[in-house]
């Protein structure tokens, strides 16, 4: 049996005076060291998804590391049976997420950190709002207990939710608990929340996906499955992958229970985006399913169904 591929989830604000400079290079040490995936380059900094063998992975994480201000690079590692990238991609972007709050700086300031092991007290105060940060296709599949769900399509919509239900969301509470993937979102909205005044702000060190590495299942105060931006589609408690497909159309996430519907065509549509395609735009969905299963009776990757790495 082959030995399981590791996949890195990594980011780092950091002042990158000319991030152009840095693509190059970087996206050739990933390709020698056979690594796929995702990695965002901006002025604030570096994030991305990537997977390789252990090697591989260890190359480009000191690589990385050797970038200004990345010695300190927050990364977590979990391990998929099948390739979750069928390519590496280097991007650059204006934000390594985008919130469209050009003032926010993580580096400045932002909320106190709490182990995953602390989590649960903080969350079970009461006089703890919990936030989940992330977008509602995500929050879908799986929350903690008692989190506020934004209802948000982007981050891009989160300062705007907030700022039109800030009383309401803060009515007789002392503190904020806000959580995301992998960590890089609260970094930004816990900045945003103390940039608007909120001072007793947390998030949780390492987002949901140390959490549920390191919580065991019998404590977790996690229910569902969480959402990740590769080919696994959702992990669960263990990083263990769960029983999600994905929608190639729109890329929700996509149940057993989604693909008995009508509404439901491997690659075309699911129930959540059938209504919002053209009957043309199906057609087009189901040319590019045919060349993807043709690559795969052939053995090969067909690049143009693979998943793109999002905010988080």
């Amino acid at each position: 049996m082959p030995d399981p591929i590791t996949v890195a989830a990594l980011y780092q604000f950091t002042a990158f005076e000319d991030p152009a400079h840095l693509r190059a290079p970087l996206f050739a040490a990933c390709e020698e060291a056979g690594v796929k995936g995702t990695i965002l380059l901006a002025r604030e900094g570096i994030n991305g998804t990537i997977a390789g063998d252990e090697a591989g992975i260890s190359a480009v994480l000191d690589r990385i590391r050797a970038l200004p201000g990345c010695a300190g690079l927050e990364v977590k590692f979990s391990a998929a049976d099948t390739p979750p990238f069928a390519r590496m991609k280097v991007r650059l972007k204006r934000e390594i997420v985008t919130m469209g709050e050009p003032d926010i700086d993580p580096r400045a300031s932002v909320g106190r950190y709490v182990d995953p092991d602390d989590w649960n007290a903080l969350i079970s105060d009461p006089d703890t709002l919990v936030i989940d940060t992330r977008n509602d296709y995500e929050v879908a599949v799986g929350s903690f207990e008692g989190a506020v769900d934004p209802k948000t399509p982007s981050f891009r919509d989160f300062p705007r939710w907030f700022r039109d239900n800030r009383e309401e969301l803060l009515a007789g509470k002392k503190k904020v608990a806000m959580f995301c993937t992998g960590g890089i979102r609260c970094e930004k909205s816990t900045s945003f929340l103390r940039a608007e005044g909120v001072e007793e702000v947390f998030h949780l060190k390492g987002g949901i996906l140390k959490y549920l590495e390191t919580v065991p299942e019998e404590e977790s105060k996690w229910h569902g499955d969480c959402f990740v931006f590769d080919e696994r589609v959702t992990v669960r408690h263990g990083l263990q992958t769960g029983d999600y497909g994905l929608c190639r159309a729109c890329r929700r996430p996509v149940s057993l229970s989604d693909r008995a519907s009508p509404a439901f065509e491997e690659g075309v549509s699911c129930p959540a985006c059938f209504d919002e395609r053209t009957e043309e735009q199906r057609a087009r969905y189901r040319e590019r399913q045919r060349q993807e299963n043709l690559a795969r009776k052939r053995g090969t990757a067909h690049v143009g169904a693979q998943l793109d790495k999002g905010d988080d």
